[in-house]
């Protein structure tokens, strides 16, 4: 006599493979064409560009952020300080383009801490031959890593150019544990 044992939840859960079953802390990280569970905390790419700067006011070149891969952390800089995406509304016309891109919540506290945020930039209205920020539009949401002394960012590509991701010098103190 046989018994058949039928446990759909088994029988149908795919295998454990590739980037799916990433430890706490890391994540899918592609390095060299290898796809591996990684800590992002030492595989980021450095994004070291004077013109993020929340007190960078020059607009004679804008840029945007469409080369954003979603595939990447990031960690950002201002010269040699670390650098993080500022928590609070950022007006229209600095960090060097039309509309930065901020978040909308606090960064992580706990090392190793992973969160998602959403991101945020300032819409521009026309009025009386004048163009200001009149209000705030939802972007993206982004993953944000606390490592010891600085934060690493899993970045998505902006919407539409003319949006990029601002930075300013880091507002809290970093808890190492």
């Amino acid at each position: 006599m046989f018994i058949l044992c039928f446990v759909p939840h088994i029988l149908f859960e795919a295998p454990c493979t590739g980037c799916r079953c990433c430890a706490s802390g890391t994540d899918c990280i592609t390095t060299n064409g290898v796809i591996e569970c990684l800590d992002p905390c030492v595989n980021y790419t450095v994004l070291n560009d004077t013109w993020r700067s929340t007190e960078n006011t020059d607009n004679s070149i804008l840029h945007c952020d469409q080369d954003i891969s979603r595939s990447v952390w990031y960690r950002f800089y201002l010269g040699q300080t670390n650098a993080q995406i500022p928590e609070n509304y950022v007006a229209g016309n600095r960090c060097g383009t039309s509309a930065p891109l901020w978040i909308n919540g606090s960064h992580p506290v706990q090392l190793n801490e992973i969160v998602t945020r959403n991101v945020f930039g300032p819409w521009w209205d026309y009025w009386y031959g004048y163009w200001y920020s009149s209000f705030y539009f939802a972007s993206n949401t982004i993953q944000i890593k606390l490592c010891s002394g600085y934060y690493v960012y899993k970045l998505q590509q902006p919407s539409v150019c003319n949006l990029a991701y601002c930075t300013g010098t880091p507002e809290h103190q970093f808890v190492q544990g």
